[in-house]
Protein backbone atom coordinates (compact mmCIF):
# COMPACT_ATOMS: atom_id res chain seq x y z
CA UNK A 1 0.00 0.00 0.00
CA UNK A 2 0.92 3.61 0.39
CA UNK A 3 4.09 4.76 1.85
CA UNK A 4 2.67 8.27 2.76
CA UNK A 5 1.56 8.16 7.24
CA UNK A 6 -1.53 9.32 5.54
CA UNK A 7 -4.19 6.95 4.48
CA UNK A 8 -4.73 7.91 0.51
CA UNK A 9 -8.06 8.51 -0.63
CA UNK A 10 -9.02 8.85 -4.54
CA UNK A 11 -12.70 10.23 -5.33
CA UNK A 12 -14.82 9.61 -8.21
CA UNK A 13 -17.72 11.98 -9.13
CA UNK A 14 -19.63 13.23 -12.18
CA UNK A 15 -21.17 16.40 -10.94
CA UNK A 16 -21.19 19.35 -8.30
CA UNK A 17 -19.02 17.46 -5.73
CA UNK A 18 -20.97 18.37 -2.81
CA UNK A 19 -19.77 15.18 -0.83
CA UNK A 20 -16.48 15.60 -1.99
CA UNK A 21 -16.72 19.31 0.14
CA UNK A 22 -17.90 17.41 2.90
CA UNK A 23 -15.09 15.13 2.90
CA UNK A 24 -12.36 17.75 1.73
CA UNK A 25 -13.88 19.94 4.78
CA UNK A 26 -13.94 16.93 7.21
CA UNK A 27 -10.20 16.22 6.32
CA UNK A 28 -9.40 19.99 6.93
CA UNK A 29 -10.45 19.79 10.50
CA UNK A 30 -8.50 16.85 11.04
CA UNK A 31 -10.85 14.05 11.06
CA UNK A 32 -10.45 12.18 9.07
CA UNK A 33 -6.77 12.57 9.04
CA UNK A 34 -6.33 11.39 5.49
CA UNK A 35 -5.23 12.94 1.95
CA UNK A 36 -7.52 13.65 -1.02
CA UNK A 37 -4.98 12.18 -3.50
CA UNK A 38 -6.76 12.45 -6.88
CA UNK A 39 -10.56 13.43 -7.81
CA UNK A 40 -11.20 11.57 -11.36
CA UNK A 41 -14.39 12.51 -13.39
CA UNK A 42 -16.02 11.12 -16.67
CA UNK A 43 -17.06 15.00 -17.51
CA UNK A 44 -14.24 16.95 -17.56
CA UNK A 45 -16.40 20.39 -16.71
CA UNK A 46 -17.87 18.65 -13.70
CA UNK A 47 -17.75 21.33 -11.01
CA UNK A 48 -16.26 18.57 -8.45
CA UNK A 49 -13.15 18.88 -10.33
CA UNK A 50 -12.73 22.77 -9.20
CA UNK A 51 -13.52 21.57 -5.65
CA UNK A 52 -9.28 20.45 -5.77
CA UNK A 53 -5.61 22.00 -6.93
CA UNK A 54 -5.43 21.40 -10.66
CA UNK A 55 -2.66 18.78 -10.04
CA UNK A 56 -5.36 16.48 -8.46
CA UNK A 57 -7.76 16.71 -11.12
CA UNK A 58 -8.50 14.07 -13.85
CA UNK A 59 -10.92 14.31 -16.08
CA UNK A 60 -12.02 12.39 -19.68
CA UNK A 61 -14.64 13.10 -21.50
CA UNK A 62 -16.19 9.35 -21.33
CA UNK A 63 -18.73 9.14 -24.16
CA UNK A 64 -15.71 9.99 -26.27
CA UNK A 65 -14.22 6.77 -26.30
CA UNK A 66 -14.79 3.78 -28.64
CA UNK A 67 -15.98 1.37 -25.42
CA UNK A 68 -16.61 1.10 -22.14
CA UNK A 69 -14.12 -0.95 -21.10
CA UNK A 70 -11.37 1.74 -22.72
CA UNK A 71 -12.14 4.66 -20.80
CA UNK A 72 -12.39 2.24 -17.66
CA UNK A 73 -9.17 0.88 -18.21
CA UNK A 74 -7.83 4.54 -18.84
CA UNK A 75 -9.59 5.55 -15.44
CA UNK A 76 -8.22 2.42 -13.38
CA UNK A 77 -5.00 3.33 -14.63
CA UNK A 78 -5.01 6.60 -13.58
CA UNK A 79 -6.31 5.84 -10.34
CA UNK A 80 -3.89 3.58 -9.63
CA UNK A 81 -0.92 5.29 -10.24
CA UNK A 82 -1.95 7.81 -6.96
CA UNK A 83 -1.77 4.65 -4.76
CA UNK A 84 -4.91 5.03 -3.25
CA UNK A 85 -5.65 3.36 0.30
CA UNK A 86 -9.70 3.83 -0.44
CA UNK A 87 -11.51 5.01 -3.63
CA UNK A 88 -15.22 6.69 -3.00
CA UNK A 89 -16.93 7.21 -5.06
CA UNK A 90 -19.26 10.07 -4.33
CA UNK A 91 -21.63 10.85 -6.69
CA UNK A 92 -20.81 8.90 -9.55
CA UNK A 93 -22.95 8.58 -12.06
CA UNK A 94 -21.38 5.96 -14.35
CA UNK A 95 -21.41 2.13 -14.22
CA UNK A 96 -17.64 0.72 -12.35
CA UNK A 97 -16.65 -2.10 -15.45
CA UNK A 98 -15.81 -5.48 -13.71
CA UNK A 99 -12.25 -5.29 -14.24
CA UNK A 100 -12.11 -1.84 -12.54
CA UNK A 101 -14.03 -3.25 -9.83
CA UNK A 102 -11.79 -6.28 -9.05
CA UNK A 103 -8.78 -4.34 -9.75
CA UNK A 104 -9.63 -2.37 -6.20
CA UNK A 105 -11.98 -5.06 -4.60
CA UNK A 106 -12.46 -4.79 -0.99
CA UNK A 107 -11.51 -0.50 -1.47
CA UNK A 108 -14.24 0.96 -3.51
CA UNK A 109 -16.99 2.98 -1.43
CA UNK A 110 -19.98 4.31 -2.63
CA UNK A 111 -22.93 6.26 -1.73
CA UNK A 112 -25.90 5.47 -3.22
CA UNK A 113 -29.34 7.59 -2.51
CA UNK A 114 -31.87 5.16 -0.86
CA UNK A 115 -31.83 2.47 1.54
CA UNK A 116 -30.25 -0.15 0.03
CA UNK A 117 -31.54 -3.10 -0.93
CA UNK A 118 -34.71 -0.73 -2.22
CA UNK A 119 -33.86 1.13 -5.17
CA UNK A 120 -30.94 0.53 -7.05
CA UNK A 121 -29.96 2.49 -9.72
CA UNK A 122 -31.76 5.77 -11.00
CA UNK A 123 -34.54 8.23 -9.63
CA UNK A 124 -34.33 6.71 -6.61
CA UNK A 125 -36.67 9.80 -4.82
CA UNK A 126 -39.02 9.85 -7.54
CA UNK A 127 -39.48 5.79 -7.27
CA UNK A 128 -39.63 6.03 -3.18
CA UNK A 129 -42.88 8.84 -3.40
CA UNK A 130 -44.65 6.54 -5.97
CA UNK A 131 -44.08 3.73 -3.71
CA UNK A 132 -45.56 5.79 -0.93
CA UNK A 133 -42.43 4.74 1.65
CA UNK A 134 -42.78 6.33 4.96
CA UNK A 135 -38.82 6.38 4.86
CA UNK A 136 -35.71 7.55 2.42
CA UNK A 137 -32.40 8.04 2.71
CA UNK A 138 -29.26 7.26 1.83
CA UNK A 139 -26.58 4.00 2.03
CA UNK A 140 -22.75 3.58 1.78
CA UNK A 141 -21.80 0.51 0.60
CA UNK A 142 -18.63 -1.77 -0.73
CA UNK A 143 -18.51 -1.52 -4.19
CA UNK A 144 -19.12 -4.57 -6.20
CA UNK A 145 -19.90 -5.87 -10.24
CA UNK A 146 -23.55 -5.80 -9.79
CA UNK A 147 -25.23 -2.19 -9.73
CA UNK A 148 -25.74 -0.88 -6.33
CA UNK A 149 -25.39 -4.66 -4.86
CA UNK A 150 -22.64 -4.68 -2.55
CA UNK A 151 -22.17 -5.01 1.30
CA UNK A 152 -24.20 -2.18 2.59
CA UNK A 153 -22.12 -0.48 5.99
CA UNK A 154 -24.04 2.33 6.79
CA UNK A 155 -27.51 3.84 5.91
CA UNK A 156 -29.17 7.56 7.22
CA UNK A 157 -32.77 7.70 7.48
CA UNK A 158 -35.29 10.60 6.46
CA UNK A 159 -38.47 10.52 6.29
CA UNK A 160 -40.93 11.10 3.46
CA UNK A 161 -43.30 14.38 4.22
CA UNK A 162 -46.68 15.42 3.63
CA UNK A 163 -46.46 16.78 -0.14
CA UNK A 164 -42.66 15.94 -1.00
CA UNK A 165 -41.50 16.14 -4.24
CA UNK A 166 -38.78 14.66 -5.88
CA UNK A 167 -36.63 17.64 -5.58
CA UNK A 168 -37.77 18.57 -2.20
CA UNK A 169 -36.66 14.86 -1.06
CA UNK A 170 -33.42 14.77 -3.00
CA UNK A 171 -32.09 17.80 -1.13
CA UNK A 172 -33.00 16.64 2.13
CA UNK A 173 -31.51 13.14 1.42
CA UNK A 174 -28.22 15.46 0.33
CA UNK A 175 -27.89 16.84 3.66
CA UNK A 176 -27.94 13.38 5.33
CA UNK A 177 -25.53 12.06 2.52
CA UNK A 178 -22.51 14.39 3.93
CA UNK A 179 -22.12 13.64 7.55
CA UNK A 180 -23.41 9.83 6.62
CA UNK A 181 -20.11 9.83 3.99
CA UNK A 182 -17.84 11.36 6.25
CA UNK A 183 -18.37 9.04 9.46
CA UNK A 184 -18.10 5.88 6.90
CA UNK A 185 -14.67 7.42 5.40
CA UNK A 186 -13.79 7.85 9.18
CA UNK A 187 -14.46 4.45 9.67
CA UNK A 188 -12.16 3.14 6.67
CA UNK A 189 -9.05 4.84 7.37
CA UNK A 190 -8.64 3.82 10.63
CA UNK A 191 -8.61 0.28 9.25
CA UNK A 192 -12.29 -0.46 11.26
CA UNK A 193 -14.41 -1.66 8.04
CA UNK A 194 -13.58 -4.56 5.58
CA UNK A 195 -15.63 -6.30 2.78
CA UNK A 196 -15.82 -10.37 3.01
CA UNK A 197 -18.04 -11.57 0.38
CA UNK A 198 -20.96 -10.37 0.82
CA UNK A 199 -20.20 -9.26 4.45
CA UNK A 200 -18.90 -5.85 6.25
CA UNK A 201 -16.57 -6.85 9.10
CA UNK A 202 -16.03 -4.18 11.70
CA UNK A 203 -13.62 -4.47 14.13
CA UNK A 204 -13.15 -7.81 12.60
CA UNK A 205 -16.59 -9.21 13.50
CA UNK A 206 -19.70 -9.80 11.12
CA UNK A 207 -21.88 -6.63 10.68
CA UNK A 208 -25.50 -8.06 10.14
CA UNK A 209 -27.35 -5.03 9.63
CA UNK A 210 -26.24 -1.90 8.32
CA UNK A 211 -25.01 1.18 11.13
CA UNK A 212 -27.04 3.95 11.25
CA UNK A 213 -26.16 7.48 11.50
CA UNK A 214 -27.89 8.07 15.12
CA UNK A 215 -25.50 11.41 15.93
CA UNK A 216 -23.35 13.79 13.97
CA UNK A 217 -20.84 12.23 12.18
CA UNK A 218 -21.07 8.68 13.95
CA UNK A 219 -22.64 5.72 13.00
CA UNK A 220 -24.29 3.60 15.88
CA UNK A 221 -25.36 -0.13 14.88
CA UNK A 222 -28.87 -0.37 14.32
CA UNK A 223 -31.18 -1.94 16.45
CA UNK A 224 -33.42 -4.93 16.40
Amino acid sequence: MSPSPFPRIAVLASGRGSNLQALLDAIAAGDPDARIVGVFSDRPDAAALQRVPESLRWGREARAYVDRAEFDAELANAVAAVQPDWIVCAGYLRILGNAFVERFRGRVLNIHPSLLPAYRGLRTHARALQAGERDHGASVHFVVPELDAGAVIAQARVPVQPGDTPERLAARVLRAEHPLLVAVVRLAVAGRIAERGATVLLDGHPLFTPLRLDSPGYPEPTQP
